[in-house]
């Protein structure tokens, strides 16, 4: 399938991405992205109302997996982290742009880029703070543990491969492909589970 035979609307999303990953968020301008998909510039507004409404699609698009797993049973127990993980991986290597966009964005004092992220990053982080509830409630992880520090060790564990695979790849002379990903989300899945677990 080439680029014309894709579907209107996601080679709409993919050219965004491309021209915000390249640009400013206000230097990228609508008629840059439709020329890049090969449509006319109307059609972003028949699909996305505007370019902040097109942004901000690109971005629900992306996460929209990872956010819907919190309110799964997915992570109804600690073992899930493993599974959360590959999950994590198998879309951002679908999607290898995004984590670079994402600290872009957020390096950004303003803009509606930055502003849309902090509130789907709320989202992903008052959910999260429920699951750990629940699995402290379950007796699955310790009494007292902070669900913040939780969320940042699982950005850590989950964003570095994504953002330095390239380094990685070169260092260790050998792809960081689906086989690779899947004994890394095993490993870390396990680290995860130790380190929540209540004391014997």
């Amino acid at each position: 399938m080439d680029a014309t035979t894709e579907p209107l609307r996601a080679r709409l999303i993919q050219a965004a991405l491309q021209c915000f990953l390249a640009d400013d968020y206000h230097r990228v301008t609508t008629r840059l992205i439709a020329e890049k998909a090969d449509a006319n510039v109307s059609m972003i507004r028949y699909y996305f109302g505007s370019k902040e409404g097109l942004y901000e699609e690109m971005i629900r698009e992306t996460m929209q997996p990872l956010l819907a797993v919190l309110d799964g049973p997915m992570l109804a127990s600690v073992g899930g982290f493993s599974d959360f993980l590959r999950l994590y991986y198998m879309t951002m290597t679908a999607h290898p742009e995004f984590p670079k966009l994402i600290l872009k964005v957020l390096a950004l004092k303003q803009g509606p880029g930055r502003r849309f992220i902090q509130q789907l990053l709320e989202r992903g982080r008052s959910r999260g703070a429920s699951r750990i509830n629940e699995l402290q409630a379950d007796h699955q992880v310790a009494a007292g543990t902070d669900p913040d520090i939780v969320r940042m060790a699982f950005v850590s564990l989950a964003m570095t491969p994504m953002l330095l695979k390239e380094i990685f790849e070169e260092q260790m002379e050998q792809p960081m492909d689906a086989a690779f990903l899947e004994k890394l989300a095993v490993f870390n899945g396990r680290l995860f589970s130790a380190g929540l677990a209540p004391e014997a």
